[in-house]
């Protein structure tokens, strides 16, 4: 009897151990050096200044990822059932306005009063004030856009959104969240920044190879636009004019935390959400590409995951922290965005059932 169960011991434990070192999975990791972690300290020392914004119900829906306003003040909440959700000016009165048939995500309103939407299933979208949705872009150069996340509009009318992985399209992996975490773990840089001109009716590629491209904004003087690079901590100005028009650099690195959808605010600021601290355990694995196979098939519960810390900071045009604002209980988690009107900050979120908004 000892003898068989010592071979059924050695039996599962071969078994495991070949499919903890075997198994396929669908991720094929590159090699990449993490950035240092500056963790919670200087600049984004600790504070609970998050912590006193009030919560504006948006119904039966849930996750709203990009929040926007209109010229009569109504708010918008994109969604994660697919619905554009509407509120009064104060707050109240939620209504589902429409429904895309897919993830919106990023979402704008241009001169015209259009909303343009980038929609994580479908691509570009742009629905008129007759509610009816209309596609843009589905392909840039020939490629599918597999994932759109932000989007910002300028005054000429050109669209520049992201996509935030060429590798992992968010209807076909489980959804945005399940997506965005291959990813990261692969970090093969297959994201992209975008831009639609509505006169040629095109996408085109303004900058490739960005490790889960995701926040769009462009500068109040529309000289250049930012997009948050989520897996290398960081944001990258791509510069639209001038004598560097079409070079890129990198305006802010070492984030202590994973950076979401970046906003342009008032007087000069950007704002960036910070969906998540770092994970110490991913930084350390950036090197062992056969480790984080390893890490992939484990079951779900014990892989890197995101944490419920509620943080937004804003810089200005040099890449300076000008804002740190943090609620360390992530009472409401998983910040994706931030639109600055002058009284309020709107505040949107991975899973909650409300909008944030904190008072200025």
């Amino acid at each position: 009897m000892r003898r068989i169960t010592t071979v059924l011991g050695v039996s599962v434990l071969v078994a495991a151990s070949a499919y903890l070192l075997a198994w396929p999975v669908p991720i094929d990791p590159v090699s990449w050096v993490a950035p240092r972690n500056p963790g919670y300290n200087g600049a984004y020392a600790v504070n609970d200044r998050l912590s006193g914004a009030e919560l504006l119900p948006i119904g039966d829906a849930h996750g709203p990822e990009d929040v926007a306003l209109d010229g009569d003040g109504y708010i918008y909440a994109a969604t994660h059932g697919g619905w554009i959700v509407r509120l009064d000016p104060d707050g109240t009165h939620p209504v589902n306005w429409v429904d895309t048939g897919g993830r919106p995500l990023g979402i704008d309103f241009d001169a015209s009063g259009r909303l343009l939407v980038a929609d994580a299933f479908r691509g570009l979208l742009s629905i008129g004030r007759d509610a009816k949705v209309m596609v843009l872009a589905d392909e840039a150069d020939g490629i599918p856009i597999r994932y759109a996340d932000d989007v910002d509009v300028a005054s000429d009318g050109k669209v520049y959104f992201s996509d935030a992985s060429s590798r992992f399209a968010a209807a076909e992996w489980g959804g945005t969240y399940e997506a965005s975490l291959l990813d990261i773990m692969e970090h093969s840089r297959s994201g992209r920044l975008l831009v639609y001109d509505p006169e040629s009716r095109r996408a085109t590629t303004l900058l490739d190879q960005l490790s889960f491209a995701n926040g769009v904004a462009v500068s109040s003087d529309e000289t250049f636009v930012l997009v948050t690079e989520t897996g290398e901590y960081r944001v990258i100005r791509y510069w639209l004019v001038g004598p560097r028009a079409g070079e890129s650099e990198t305006l802010l690195e070492e984030l202590p935390g994973f950076p979401d959808n970046i906003s342009r605010g008032l007087e000069g600021r950007f704002w960036v959400a910070l969906i998540s601290p770092r994970n110490r355990l991913l930084d350390k694995l950036s090197g062992a590409p056969w480790l984080r196979r390893v890490v992939q098939r484990l079951p779900g519960f014990l892989r890197p995951k995101a944490v419920a810390y509620g943080h937004l900071i804003a810089i200005d045009a040099d890449g300076r922290i000008v804002e740190n604002l943090q609620d360390p209980t992530g009472a409401y988690p998983f910040n994706t965005g931030v639109t600055e009107t002058p009284t309020h900050l709107y505040i949107g979120s991975l899973l909650a059932a409300e909008i944030g908004r904190l008072q200025k």
